[in-house]
């Protein structure tokens, strides 16, 4: 009788084995903020400060789609966020941020509670 044998599929969603799709957008993003700064360096003469800002813009673009906050009871941010991906955590703070309306989050042992 056949039965369906459970294997591992994460990772199965990742490009050049370190890009996940999210990293690959995330560095391409980083990667043309840092090739304008290279456009305006390059024309001043300071072409390798713009190269080497192309790769650090880069690779904070991918620290953003890739990295994790981590679980940590050291501090608020940590404890509360822990497990989240990191660009969500920022999203997620920028929206807050954006709204006009005061909003004050109660957390209690079943989630979160929405007071205005």
């Amino acid at each position: 009788m056949p039965y369906q044998i459970p294997r591992n599929v994460k990772g199965e969603g990742r490009i050049l084995f370190i890009f996940s799709t999210k990293a690959l957008i995330y560095t391409g993003i980083g990667g043309g903020i840092g090739l304008v700064f290279w456009w305006i360096l390059d024309m001043m003469g300071a072409g390798v400060v713009g190269i080497a800002l192309i790769i650090l813009f880069a690779l904070i673009g991918f620290g953003l789609g890739t990295l994790k906050v981590p679980n940590s009871v050291a501090f608020e941010i940590t404890r509360k966020t822990g497990g989240e991906n990191l660009d969500d955590v920022i999203m997620r703070w920028l929206k807050f941020k954006m709204t006009n309306k005061k909003k004050i989050y109660i957390y209690t042992e079943g989630g979160t509670k929405d007071d205005r």
